[in-house]
């Protein structure tokens, strides 16, 4: 599998992640074992945790299976920090918790450190600048190798970016920022993308797929009983995405597949894959024939005529001040 710089640093990724969000929930360790052995057999190195994913079990199974399955020094960890399960304040980003957090996944992955560590999302609650602190303590210690940020918008980013190259060899600088994108949720290009380009923060797609859509599985109102849909877990998460807005870019994805004779998974994951700034989609797949349908993307390059359609049929809204006012 191809290598790519994340963001603009030395880290190289494979360009497609593996992610584990149902990993020690709706996938069992033997699911888990397989689709990792799939991915290192492919070629694929980044795997993508969270602290809070399975409540922990998760990275405790990634860490049960670095043990004998796969090498730990084949593999970019990257985990992260800061929701916590408190409905009156869901991210806890100060400096305290991060770094206990940072202590927990390692004991819970096997390891003394992680390749990637990411705090989860903006805590308005916090200082910036103490948030930020963590990052350089869990660098400066040797607990993480590289930093990033999640689920901050474009602001956000660019202020934790700024403030990180402001103090060159005393902070780390951001080299990631993890956020959802994909043919059905392109908000990401109206600041987030164009700071992360700015400002050499590599971007890490999240449900590159549309959360399942994109695959078709749903075309014509049908709901599968096996997939996340239909799920008690996921189902809420989909039900955004099964709208008319969505469908039309779904049939549209399908009609490129059809002319080029791959599936909607690889048209779809293709796009998002080959978009600028982009260092790695992250695949959440819950047993190694989807995973391996995924893989199958590395040999699919999206002709330019096919990219110009499925970016007008999806393409968002974005005027003042996005573009320059003079043309408005």
């Amino acid at each position: 599998m191809e290598q790519r710089h994340l963001g603009r640093t030395g880290l190289r990724v494979s360009r497609i992640g593996l992610g584990t969000l149902t990993w020690g929930r709706d996938t069992d360790e033997h699911d888990a074992a397989d689709v990792l052995k799939t991915f290192w057999e492919a070629g694929g190195t980044l795997v993508d945790t969270a602290d809070v994913y399975g409540d922990g079990d998760a990275e405790y199974l990634l860490g049960r299976l670095m043990e004998g399955l796969v090498p730990r020094r084949d593999l970019i960890i990257s985990t992260k920090a800061g929701s916590v399960p408190d409905p009156e304040r869901p991210y806890d980003g100060s400096r305290g918790h991060l770094l206990a957090a940072l202590d927990a996944s390692l004991a819970r992955l096997g390891t003394d450190h992680v390749d990637l560590w990411q705090v989860h999302a903006f805590d308005p609650c916090t200082p910036l600048e103490e948030t930020l602190q963590a990052l350089d303590i869990a660098v400066a210690s040797g607990r993480a190798r590289y930093a990033g940020v999640s689920n901050f918008c474009g602001w956000q980013l660019a202020k934790a970016a700024t403030w990180q190259l402001s103090a060159p060899g005393t902070r780390t600088r951001l080299a990631a920022t993890q956020m959802e994108y994909s043919l059905l949720q392109r908000g990401v290009e109206r600041e987030v993308l164009p700071a992360a380009l700015d400002l050499g923060v590599g971007l890490l797609p999240s449900s590159p797929l549309g959360r399942g859509v994109l695959t078709g599985k749903y075309r014509g109102d049908a709901l599968p009983p096996d997939s996340r849909g239909a799920s008690d877990h996921f189902g809420l998460f989909v039900e955004p995405y099964l709208d008319d807005t969505a469908s039309r870019i779904v049939d549209a994805v399908s009609t490129a597949a059809d002319g080029l004779a791959v599936t909607p998974l690889q048209v779809a994951l293709a796009w998002v894959r080959d978009r600028p700034g982009v260092a790695a989609p992250i695949v959440g797949a819950r047993n190694a024939q989807q995973l391996t349908a995924a893989l199958s993307v590395e040999a699919l390059s999206l002709p330019d005529e096919i990219c110009r359609a499925l970016d007008d049929v999806s393409a968002p809204v974005h005027r003042y001040p996005d573009h320059d006012w003079s043309t408005l």
